[in-house]
């Protein structure tokens, strides 16, 4: 069974929310006073052992900062995103020995924000605010991608959608002059990549529709099936599946009209300037200790649905490099989009 682990809010400047992960406490009993001198002596001996086996490992600490920062956007709403990423903030803390705090942003210009100016230590990104943060001049590097397998190419697709009873939708053509739900303006695939399709549908993003931010994917997709939109753009799984087992809508309720081209999967960045010994633990922990095989085998949790890496639920993250997202970036010239300013 997956164990627990209790967080607590604080705070980072005057705007950041954080979670603070802390460590669980266990007893154990014993029958007299010398076997319980003894399990504590050999505990104790056993926990100097494994520390001092950590710190050979990752080298001097001397310069390791207190505590390290995550953070995340929630792909839908959600109110337990920081639970989805319980276990990786669990090994980092419990292996580099260091406190480690959440940060959950509404949006991704306050990851950008918030990385670029180095309250964020480690973030998870989409592709596109990825690339975006970069351009804003984030010093940043890919830790690693999100990957539904160890051997599973890290992407997805973007869906344009309507109503199955739209009939006066049938393609993505047919999206002009419509009101149209996108996500955000730094989203891959609720925004950069559906204005390339539209503008090769010869349909200006901006002038020739009615755009709304949903904020979420998820609230895209319920604002087409509840009319506040006429049609909408989000990703596949939240069109596919998400929303259809959370029973938020019914199977064929919502018509797929357009794809994308398969989109590169979404990376967690690192902050460059780190302690090199620090950087090299971290990565080594998301790239070999955190992953649904990994934390099966450790006991952790007892499936890909237990284990819930992230609020999308992925296996765990391989190893890529920046000119991964490099068609992310040929998009981004493609549309010529503000947003990727």
């Amino acid at each position: 069974m997956r164990s627990t682990r209790k967080f607590a809010f604080t705070g980072i400047g005057l705007a950041l929310g954080l979670v603070a992960l802390a460590g669980c406490s266990s007893e154990s009993s014993s029958s007299g006073a010398t076997t319980e001198t003894a399990a504590e002596t050999a505990a104790e001996a056993t926990t100097e052992t494994t520390t001092e086996t950590a710190a050979e490992a990752s080298g001097d600490r001397s310069d390791w900062p207190e505590t390290l920062v995550v953070a995340a956007v929630p792909s839908e709403e959600s109110s337990s995103l920081q639970q989805s990423y319980s276990l990786l903030l669990e090994s980092l803390s419990e292996q580099l020995g260091v406190n480690v705090e959440f940060f959950q942003a509404t949006d991704y210009a306050g990851i950008i924000e918030a990385q670029n100016s180095g309250k964020v230590d480690l973030a998870q990104y989409g592709p596109f605010s990825y690339v975006l943060a970069k351009t804003r001049g984030a010093d940043i590097d890919v830790a690693g991608v999100m990957t539904d397998g160890p051997d599973v190419e890290p992407g997805y697709v973007s869906y344009g959608f309507a109503l199955s009873t739209n009939d006066a939708v049938n393609s993505i053509e047919d999206f002009k002059g419509k009101t149209v739900c996108f996500v955000d303006p730094a989203s891959t695939s609720g925004y950069l990549y559906p204005s390339e399709g539209l503008i090769s549908a010869g349909i200006d993003p901006e002038a020739d529709v009615t755009p709304v931010f949903a904020g979420g994917h998820d609230s895209s997709v319920l604002a087409v099936k509840n009319g506040d939109c006429e049609v909408g753009f989000a990703f596949d799984a939240m069109v596919d599946s998400n929303l259809i087992e959370k029973g938020d809508i019914q199977p064929g309720e919502i018509k797929t009209v357009w794809k994308s081209e398969v989109i590169a999967g979404s990376p967690m960045a690192i902050r460059n300037g780190l302690p090199a010994s620090l950087d090299a633990e971290i990565r080594r922990i998301i790239l070999q200790d955190v992953n649904v095989d990994q934390l099966m085998a450790a006991g952790k949790c007892t499936s890909t649905e237990d284990c819930g890496l992230t609020d999308e639920n992925v296996w765990g993250w391989v190893s890529k490099p920046d000119s991964f997202f490099d068609g992310v970036r040929k998009v981004c010239e493609v549309t010529g989009s503000s947003n990727c300013q």
